[in-house]
């Protein structure tokens, strides 16, 4: 097992800074996934890490050793693409020894190697077949299998799962984590993915324009975003946003969202009087109660859009101009134009500074 350090890596190319001063310490045995929008900047680190870029500033460790000058052959990581970089004219067999014929492995050993691989990833019985012949879940083995069997320092993953369907996409998730538990080697994995990245990680790193935004546990990204843009990247259907100004009548402290105005207990508004007038009030779709008749402290909405799901309902709500999504479990017998009440879950709520964007509460 492997600790990984980057220490302020930047890359960049011509005039777009693609990783500005990027710090992550990753520890043993770790799955950490490393989440953000397309552009982003989240592969050129992975490709930093394997040796495939060369940074323009800042460092690479593996273990406390400086791998930055290592050729990526040097550095024994394993990565797995997007695309799988199958070899098309080679057998399943080939594709996953491939890695060990170069390094002049015992053909009896070879054998042995590929064998053991194939049955733990439950593809023996394609061994002979060509990568055209294989579905694309298989393919995606195939990839993971030939990267296994090199038992490398790291695993690399770049999107591993996203040319698959979304079922498999589902299952696969579920094998890979449970995978790299039992092989405990240490793994960097790419997504824009937000439903990956917190089923699977132990950790993740949010990036947007080159940058950490906050590096945590699914559950403290969830439950504490640092900032307004984690918050709304992470959760489906994403957080609602109301922007407000704080007012105070005596001691008693609001939120004034001009449509509605929400009363603050004296703890956080004695907070929020010093962090300025204008913030930003978050709340997720599933953190939202919907009730059909008006009850002391609701906010009345007026429904505009009902998108049925089976097991769940997201309402689509208009309080005056603003558009909140709520996510209702069950099944709600409401039609556009009704009126409902909403009730803000305030163990939930997120408060945000206008100006920076950063967590106020």
């Amino acid at each position: 097992m492997t600790k990984i350090f980057l220490d302020k890596l930047v890359k960049r190319f011509g005039k777009v800074i693609a990783v500005n001063r990027i710090t992550l310490n990753i520890t043993d045995g770790e799955f950490f996934i490393l989440l953000g929008p397309s552009g982003c900047g989240k592969t050129t680190t992975l490709r930093l890490v394997a040796g495939l870029e060369y940074p323009d500033e800042g460092r690479i460790y593996f273990d406390g050793q400086d791998v930055t000058d290592l050729p990526p052959k040097d550095r024994d990581v394993a990565m797995v693409f997007q695309n799988y970089a199958l070899y098309p004219h080679m057998s399943v067999f080939d594709n996953i020894a491939f890695p060990l014929k170069i390094r002049k492995v015992p053909k009896q050993e070879i054998r042995k190697k590929v064998k053991e691989v194939a049955e733990l990833l439950q593809i023996s019985e394609l061994l002979d077949r060509k990568p055209r012949q294989l579905s694309g879940g298989q393919q995606q083995r195939v990839a993971l299998a030939r990267a296994i069997v090199r038992e490398p320092r790291v695993f690399l993953l770049d999107e591993p799962l996203s040319n698959l369907d979304a079922k498999l996409r589902v299952y696969m998730r579920a094998e890979l984590k449970a995978l790299q538990k039992r092989l405990g080697v240490t793994t960097i994995y790419v997504t824009h993915d937000q439903v990956e990245a917190m089923t699977m990680a132990d950790r993740i790193a949010v990036i947007n324009q080159g940058v950490v935004q906050q590096i945590g546990t699914p559950s403290e990204i969830y439950h504490k975003p640092a900032n307004t843009f984690v918050a709304g990247f992470i959760g489906s259907p994403p957080m609602n946003f109301i922007k407000c100004s704080l007012v105070t009548e005596g001691e008693r402290a609001f939120l004034d969202a001009g449509e509605f105005k929400y009363e603050l207990d004296k703890e956080w508004g004695d907070i929020l009087r010093d962090k300025g007038t204008e913030f930003i009030l978050g709340v997720r779709p599933e953190h939202i109660k919907v009730y059909l008749k008006e009850k002391p402290g609701t906010i009345p909405a007026e429904v505009y859009v009902v998108e049925p799901l089976g097991g769940e309902t997201i309402l689509n709500l208009m309080i005056g101009s603003y558009l909140i999504k709520v996510r209702y479990t069950g099944e709600l017998n409401v039609s556009p134009k009704q009126k409902v009440y909403l009730e803000f879950m305030k163990e939930h709520l997120h408060i945000f500074e206008a100006k920076s964007t950063l967590r106020a509460i």
